[in-house]
């Protein structure tokens, strides 16, 4: 009862918004909902799959099902918002990923300025400024008109899911950086802690914040992930771009997008992301590598 009241003591006190959400139940896009919906906001989760509706509004929030290449789609749900959270998933279908990557850029920007939004966060990443792939610059000066920001995390947390396979046959992490290559890694509950302080903070113009959750080399991170998993001795051998861009071939994954992937990782290597970073270094968030390590083993153990 005391905890009830106290929760609508704190909302009646906050501007209540209308926030679009876009990345469906994603790693960000999940706990991002979960706490906006808690701070009494209205939340509509974008989604492309109609068998995530259930899930979206058992959190409390409104789905809205369809496509991000859509621009009318887009423009009918983004009506009536104040802020939208716009992130671009990876297309592994699509030949031009960067094309793929303007189109939906081009068409958050059209809906934006179609229904009046006044403020919007994009996910972009810590290589932004580095890696022209991944340089939102040319989306984001269309909207010098509202309140933006970008987001810039570190490395996922949960990217490493993706070596659990080649822990097991080969009993390391190999990509193109690794060993000391010192990284800022950040857990998708901090990076939704601090896309909903931007979504739901007055300011004027456009900003970039980075996110992080902890500084570690490579082989500090193999160690901790080793260490819940019973293998203690886990390194994470580098390889060279050859050899990265071959083996992410091999899986699937098309050319050019495979070439990007390289090139992010390389500059990652090189240490200049590491150091671009440190100008623009946040207070880390709460979630450590030693808990995510947890959730890691329960996944690999499975």
């Amino acid at each position: 009862m005391q905890k009830n009241l106290r929760s609508f003591i704190i909302n009646s006190n906050r501007e209540i918004m209308n926030i679009i959400i876009t990345g469906s139940l994603g790693n960000i896009s999940k706990p991002l909902t979960k706490e906006l919906v808690d701070k009494g906001h209205q939340v509509t989760v974008i989604s492309s799959n109609p068998e995530k509706r259930k899930n979206i509004e058992a959190l409390g929030a409104k789905a809205a099902i369809g496509s991000l290449e859509n621009p009318e789609f887009l423009s009918t749900t983004f009506k009536g918002a104040d802020a939208v959270y716009c992130m671009i998933p990876f297309d592994f279908k699509a030949a031009d990923q960067d094309k793929y990557f303007q189109k939906i850029g081009d068409n958050y920007v059209q809906a934006i300025k179609r229904t009046g939004i006044k403020r919007a966060v994009f996910l972009s990443g810590w290589t932004a400024d580095i890696v022209s792939s991944y340089n939102t610059n040319d989306i984001l000066s269309q909207l010098s008109s509202i309140s933006v920001t970008e987001l810039r995390p570190g490395s996922f947390y949960t990217n490493m899911y993706g070596y659990i396979d080649m822990i097991k046959d080969i009993g390391v992490i190999m990509s193109n950086y690794g060993g000391e290559d010192r990284i800022a890694f950040v857990s998708p509950n901090d990076i939704a802690t601090v896309a909903a302080e931007e979504l739901t903070t007055s300011f004027q113009g456009r900003k970039i914040r980075y996110v992080a959750s902890e500084e570690l080399t490579c082989n500090e991170a193999a160690a901790m992930l080793g260490e819940s998993i019973g293998k203690p001795d886990l390194k994470w051998m580098t390889l060279t771009d050859e050899q990265m861009q071959n083996g992410l071939i091999q899986s699937g994954i098309p050319l050019q997008l495979a070439k990007n992937m390289v090139e992010m990782q390389a500059a990652m290597h090189s240490g200049i992301i590491f150091k671009n970073y440190m100008r623009n270094r946040p207070v880390l968030g709460k979630t450590k590598l030693n808990d995510f390590a947890k959730e890691f083993a329960a996944v690999y153990n499975q």
